[in-house]
């Protein structure tokens, strides 16, 4: 069966929600029992996302086969409840590194190697293989960047030619814009998505349907006027206003007739599944808001906390919880740089150390997470925050002089944690680190068995440095319990103080794996904790 194409494109700015779009899209063709999958285009020149700072461009996702993407990755997983494999990130540098090694091994037969057709020809095969592979019934591509950008215009072109190859009845797109209201003037103005939509079209791509971001639902009037300026007709002018949870824009998209209109367009009448999916997904979007009565408050302690996108998928993660347990989940980011009074962290009802790596801001972290430890606050430690647990148990109940992590002070005399073995040899900084899902076992008897219910579990890893055996014995005889591990057991992958309230570190990132109405079981039991009065 033909696969059918969905290319969403951006326009007027960033972050007006590209990805939400492309998810919700997704989501509706899966609830209508189609097989479908997405694929993001990030036009810059790094080869993937693993050597970005956060808050530069938002989270590093981790995919399970070890892909170092962009965070829309996360998103697609989110909605569609479904893993995403690394291949589904398409750079440029990916495109021209694949160009350029086939020109080296004279693979063009002396031609002359050019943007059109070979640098094109590479994107569409990489869409094109996808799709093969995995037999969808729907891809939906969604290109990074907004049109007018010169490192998008390849891709663009990429995705214009394949409207041509592939037909009109296969491909569709989709082109995302934005209509302000000004508060002087009270009006939706029209005059961005307009230009918006001429810049696509004289690239030679015409929209088939807008989705307009909005602080409130677009008026009639105003859908017909942008319809009248970019040759789109009203009833797919549609509105991507402002919603308490991204998880509900589906349903404002299946509101005004997306499906009718997409099955339409690719011939497919009579196709739309109106299945019992339906009543599942409006279930878990309508858990993620209305618990205004039952807060929860954390403390998110970390590097990155300037972008809230830094940390996209912790804050989901620990929303998931909170749905799943009725309680709405109030995040403070704090910067672990800039905290000198740490009594601010006792009116919190739990605290939460996310990912990250090198010195600025370490020694804020350690305090932090001997606070907890010391106050019996909830507290729970992600990678980083899972090192810097144990350096803070080792330097404040071991009295270990110096104890520290040789990537923040490589000559220090107790280095709790150190460098893995294999990194040791190992000079590049990109797609180096221990990456993707690991299996790892965990001890019967502890608390994190009592949370996860198994005794193996595979999660995602993103690190290069680990706890350092020699000291566990140390730790273990003074109530700080190494519960789990890995690879036979040379490397720990979760810690535990038992006679605390609920103090767990976790070298693994579980953030990765909890999805809307199934939240990840230690972000689960987090928040319980953290719900639980004292």
């Amino acid at each position: 069966m033909q696969t059918k194409f969905i290319f969403v494109t951006g326009g007027v700015m960033s972050g007006l929600g590209k990805g939400v779009t492309t998810s919700s899209i997704a989501k509706l063709l899966q609830l209508a029992d189609q097989k479908v999958s997405c694929v993001k285009i990030d036009p810059y020149l790094n080869y993937d996302a693993g050597t970005m700072n956060p808050v530069a461009h938002g989270e590093v996702f981790v995919t399970e086969d070890g892909g170092e993407c962009d965070m829309d990755i996360g998103n697609y997983e989110r909605f569609l409840n479904q893993n995403i494999p690394k291949s589904h990130n398409i750079t440029t540098a990916q495109v021209y590194s694949t160009v350029i090694e086939a020109e080296r091994k004279g693979e063009y037969l002396g031609a002359c190697v050019q943007i059109i057709p070979h640098i094109t020809d590479e994107i569409k095969n990489r869409i094109r293989k996808i799709a093969k592979e995995e037999k969808l019934d729907f891809l939906i591509v969604e290109c990074g960047g907004t049109v007018g950008d010169i490192e998008s215009l390849p891709f663009l072109e990429a995705l214009r030619q394949m409207r041509v190859e592939e037909g009109p009845q296969n491909v569709i797109f989709v082109h995302v814009t934005l209509a302000p209201s000004l508060d002087v003037v009270g009006e939706q103005k029209t005059k961005p998505t307009q230009h918006s939509a001429q810049e696509l079209r004289r690239i030679g791509i015409q929209p088939d349907f807008l989705a307009v971001r909005c602080s409130t639902p677009l008026e009639e009037s105003t859908k017909k006027k942008i319809a009248l300026f970019t040759n789109v007709t009203a009833n797919d002018v549609l509105s991507c206003h402002d919603v308490k949870s991204i998880f509900q824009v589906p349903q404002i998209l299946y509101d005004q007739g997306i499906m009718d209109s997409l099955f339409t367009k690719f011939g497919k009448v009579g196709m739309v599944n109106a299945s019992a999916n339906w009543d599942k997904w409006n279930t878990i979007a309508e858990s993620m808001i209305n618990h205004e009565d039952q807060k929860v408050r954390i403390a998110m302690v970390g590097k990155y906390v300037t972008l809230a996108d830094s940390y996209v998928s912790v804050n989901h993660a620990l929303k998931h919880a909170g749905a799943k347990l009725g309680k709405s989940i109030i995040i403070d980011w704090i910067d672990s740089e800039s905290i000198s009074d740490y009594s601010i962290l006792s009116k919190y009802d739990g605290i939460l150390v996310p990912g990250g790596f090198g010195v600025r801001g370490a020694e804020g972290i350690i305090k932090t997470a001997n606070y907890a430890r010391e106050k019996n606050i909830p507290y729970l430690g992600i990678c980083f925050g899972f090192q810097l647990a144990a350096i803070a148990f080792g330097r404040n109940v071991l009295k270990l002089d110096d104890a520290n992590s040789t990537e923040i002070k490589p000559e220090t005399k107790n280095p709790v944690v150190d460098l893995l073995p294999e990194q040791k040899t190992i000079s590049d900084m990109g797609g180096s680190l221990r990456l993707g899902a690991n299996d790892i076992e965990i001890k019967p008897n502890t608390i994190s068995h009592k949370i996860y219910n198994a005794e193996r579990i595979s999660k995602r890893h993103r690190h290069r440095y680990e706890i350092n055996k020699k000291y566990i014995p140390e730790f273990e005889k003074n109530g700080l319990i190494f519960s789990a591990e890995s690879d036979n057991g040379k490397r720990m992958e979760m810690l535990e103080i038992p006679s605390h309230k609920f103090y767990i570190g976790v070298q693994f990132h579980p953030e990765f794996n909890s999805r809307p109405g199934y939240p990840e079981q230690v972000f689960e039991a987090f928040v319980k904790a953290s719900s639980q009065k004292q």
